[in-house]
């Protein structure tokens, strides 16, 4: 859970720092940095538990800071959505910047052809407003996060060429 998150923190620097929008990129940094701070927490709770043992009171600190873990990665998420969405950089030749930049790209590609859809399909009632009922949700990148992570789950890893942990690697 820790290394997730610490991906997650990754994943909302680099998109920060690509984010066109001034307001979009400072919601992202400070969601990034409520997600490691939370994570940090978690961290040492662990460490505390795994030295000490089985208390009932350690287990609900650890599973409470999981929830606010979780929580808070859907903040960065829905953020990195808000800032896909204004648009982003081009971003450099680094390979992780990349993986996200084409994260990112695959996921707009995703709700652009929905929003199409849509449009194309749009039901409406007798007063001309859109039916919600049956209407597919728009795509989001907690929806793709999901996607990838239970493909991932169903085909092996093979150990990464390069050292430490890639955004690549856990899949976001």
């Amino acid at each position: 859970m820790v290394s997730d998150g610490q991906v997650m923190v990754k994943f909302g620097n680099i998109l920060a720092k690509h984010c066109l929008d001034k307001r979009c990129c400072t919601e992202l940094l400070r969601a990034t940095e409520h997600t490691q701070s939370i994570n940090s927490q978690l961290s040492i709770i662990a460490r505390v538990k795994a030295v000490t043992g089985e208390s009932k009171a350690s287990s609900e600190l650890l599973l409470s800071n999981v929830q606010n873990l979780i929580q808070a990665v859907q903040h960065v998420l829905r953020a990195a959505e808000a800032a896909c969405v204004k648009g982003l950089g081009q971003p450099s030749a680094d390979p992780e910047e990349e993986e996200v930049a084409a994260f990112c790209q695959q996921w707009r590609k995703s709700l652009t052809q929905h929003r199409a859809k849509a449009a194309l399909n749009s039901d409406r009632d007798e007063l001309g407003l859109r039916k919600t009922r049956g209407a597919k949700a728009e795509p989001t990148l907690m929806s793709l996060v999901q996607e990838q992570s239970l493909w991932s789950r169903n085909i092996p890893k093979h150990p990464s060429p390069r050292k430490g942990h890639t955004v690549r690697d856990r899949h976001l």
